[in-house]
Protein backbone atom coordinates (compact mmCIF):
# COMPACT_ATOMS: atom_id res chain seq x y z
CA UNK A 1 0.00 0.00 0.00
CA UNK A 2 1.32 3.55 -0.89
CA UNK A 3 1.53 6.04 1.94
CA UNK A 4 -1.84 7.92 -0.03
CA UNK A 5 -3.69 4.60 0.68
CA UNK A 6 -2.75 3.93 3.95
CA UNK A 7 -3.61 7.46 5.35
CA UNK A 8 -6.89 7.02 3.62
CA UNK A 9 -7.60 4.00 5.06
CA UNK A 10 -6.96 5.42 8.65
CA UNK A 11 -9.90 8.49 7.83
CA UNK A 12 -12.22 5.53 6.77
CA UNK A 13 -11.35 3.64 10.18
CA UNK A 14 -11.55 6.52 12.36
CA UNK A 15 -14.66 7.83 10.79
CA UNK A 16 -16.57 4.54 11.51
CA UNK A 17 -15.82 4.52 15.05
CA UNK A 18 -16.19 8.43 15.61
CA UNK A 19 -19.66 7.56 13.80
CA UNK A 20 -19.65 3.97 15.90
CA UNK A 21 -18.97 6.32 19.32
CA UNK A 22 -21.79 9.03 18.67
CA UNK A 23 -24.30 6.31 17.92
CA UNK A 24 -23.56 3.61 19.88
CA UNK A 25 -23.20 6.23 23.28
CA UNK A 26 -26.43 8.15 22.92
CA UNK A 27 -28.47 4.79 22.28
CA UNK A 28 -26.58 3.16 25.31
CA UNK A 29 -27.32 6.44 27.96
CA UNK A 30 -31.18 6.68 26.19
CA UNK A 31 -31.52 2.78 27.60
CA UNK A 32 -30.21 3.35 30.74
CA UNK A 33 -32.11 6.39 31.16
CA UNK A 34 -35.41 3.80 30.29
CA UNK A 35 -34.47 2.25 33.73
CA UNK A 36 -33.33 5.12 36.15
CA UNK A 37 -36.37 7.59 35.10
CA UNK A 38 -38.68 4.83 33.73
CA UNK A 39 -41.84 7.46 34.36
CA UNK A 40 -39.98 10.21 32.23
CA UNK A 41 -38.23 8.28 29.90
CA UNK A 42 -39.59 4.30 29.90
CA UNK A 43 -43.13 3.17 30.39
CA UNK A 44 -44.27 6.40 31.76
CA UNK A 45 -43.28 7.93 28.97
CA UNK A 46 -44.78 4.80 26.75
CA UNK A 47 -47.90 5.46 28.04
CA UNK A 48 -48.33 9.16 27.19
CA UNK A 49 -47.41 8.45 23.13
CA UNK A 50 -49.58 5.17 22.94
CA UNK A 51 -47.16 2.20 23.14
CA UNK A 52 -49.11 -0.66 23.69
CA UNK A 53 -48.31 -2.58 26.80
CA UNK A 54 -45.62 0.00 28.01
CA UNK A 55 -44.71 -1.80 31.16
CA UNK A 56 -43.71 -4.20 29.19
CA UNK A 57 -42.13 -2.29 26.13
CA UNK A 58 -40.33 0.30 27.98
CA UNK A 59 -38.02 -1.71 29.81
CA UNK A 60 -37.49 -4.16 26.47
CA UNK A 61 -36.35 -1.32 24.24
CA UNK A 62 -33.79 0.20 27.00
CA UNK A 63 -32.58 -3.40 27.60
CA UNK A 64 -32.40 -3.44 23.27
CA UNK A 65 -31.02 0.31 23.93
CA UNK A 66 -28.17 -0.96 25.97
CA UNK A 67 -27.01 -4.04 24.54
CA UNK A 68 -27.01 -3.17 20.88
CA UNK A 69 -25.75 0.59 22.08
CA UNK A 70 -22.59 -1.56 23.62
CA UNK A 71 -22.31 -3.74 20.82
CA UNK A 72 -21.64 -0.87 18.12
CA UNK A 73 -19.83 1.29 20.97
CA UNK A 74 -16.91 -2.21 20.99
CA UNK A 75 -17.83 -2.67 17.62
CA UNK A 76 -18.97 -6.39 18.15
CA UNK A 77 -21.44 -7.63 15.45
CA UNK A 78 -22.06 -3.80 14.63
CA UNK A 79 -23.86 -4.19 11.12
CA UNK A 80 -26.21 -6.66 13.07
CA UNK A 81 -26.49 -4.58 16.28
CA UNK A 82 -27.57 -1.52 14.47
CA UNK A 83 -30.52 -3.28 13.04
CA UNK A 84 -32.66 -3.08 16.13
CA UNK A 85 -31.67 -0.15 16.89
CA UNK A 86 -32.75 1.18 13.31
CA UNK A 87 -36.65 -0.17 14.42
CA UNK A 88 -36.09 1.63 17.83
CA UNK A 89 -35.34 5.23 16.10
CA UNK A 90 -37.67 4.75 13.27
CA UNK A 91 -40.52 3.71 15.79
CA UNK A 92 -39.56 7.00 17.72
CA UNK A 93 -39.72 9.37 14.81
CA UNK A 94 -43.21 7.41 13.67
CA UNK A 95 -44.50 8.01 17.67
CA UNK A 96 -43.22 11.29 18.34
CA UNK A 97 -41.98 13.34 15.33
CA UNK A 98 -44.33 12.83 12.91
CA UNK A 99 -47.24 14.27 15.66
CA UNK A 100 -45.39 17.15 15.99
CA UNK A 101 -44.89 18.07 11.91
CA UNK A 102 -48.73 17.30 11.60
CA UNK A 103 -49.69 19.75 14.95
CA UNK A 104 -46.97 22.13 14.77
CA UNK A 105 -44.97 22.24 11.60
CA UNK A 106 -42.26 21.41 9.75
CA UNK A 107 -39.23 23.87 11.76
CA UNK A 108 -40.96 22.83 15.23
CA UNK A 109 -40.20 19.13 13.95
CA UNK A 110 -37.43 19.49 12.62
CA UNK A 111 -36.09 21.35 15.53
CA UNK A 112 -36.85 18.52 17.68
CA UNK A 113 -35.65 15.89 15.20
CA UNK A 114 -32.19 16.84 15.12
CA UNK A 115 -31.22 13.89 17.20
CA UNK A 116 -33.12 11.52 15.74
CA UNK A 117 -31.86 11.89 12.22
CA UNK A 118 -28.67 11.73 13.59
CA UNK A 119 -29.07 8.53 15.37
CA UNK A 120 -31.22 7.20 11.50
CA UNK A 121 -28.28 8.23 9.59
CA UNK A 122 -26.18 7.12 11.35
CA UNK A 123 -27.76 3.29 12.30
CA UNK A 124 -27.90 3.35 8.49
CA UNK A 125 -24.21 4.07 7.58
CA UNK A 126 -23.36 1.34 10.26
CA UNK A 127 -25.56 -1.44 8.82
CA UNK A 128 -23.65 -0.81 5.53
CA UNK A 129 -20.23 -0.02 6.81
CA UNK A 130 -19.80 -2.65 9.65
CA UNK A 131 -17.22 -1.98 12.89
CA UNK A 132 -14.28 -1.07 10.93
CA UNK A 133 -10.34 -2.06 11.47
CA UNK A 134 -11.16 -0.18 15.01
CA UNK A 135 -13.30 -2.88 16.88
CA UNK A 136 -13.45 -5.86 18.59
CA UNK A 137 -14.69 -7.85 15.32
CA UNK A 138 -11.56 -6.70 13.49
CA UNK A 139 -9.24 -8.12 16.53
CA UNK A 140 -11.14 -11.54 16.91
CA UNK A 141 -10.75 -11.45 12.60
CA UNK A 142 -6.82 -11.19 13.09
CA UNK A 143 -6.97 -13.64 15.64
CA UNK A 144 -8.82 -16.15 13.61
CA UNK A 145 -6.61 -15.18 10.56
CA UNK A 146 -3.45 -16.58 12.69
CA UNK A 147 -4.93 -19.32 13.57
CA UNK A 148 -5.91 -20.88 10.46
CA UNK A 149 -3.33 -19.32 8.55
Amino acid sequence: MSDGQTYGFGKVSSAILAIRFMVGAVFFLEGIKKFIFPDQWGAGRFVTIGIPAPHVMGPFVGAVEIICGLLVLVGLRTSLAAIPLLAVICTAIATTKIPILFKTGWWRMEDVARTDYCMLMGSIFLVLAGSGCLSLDAYFSRDKQKTNG
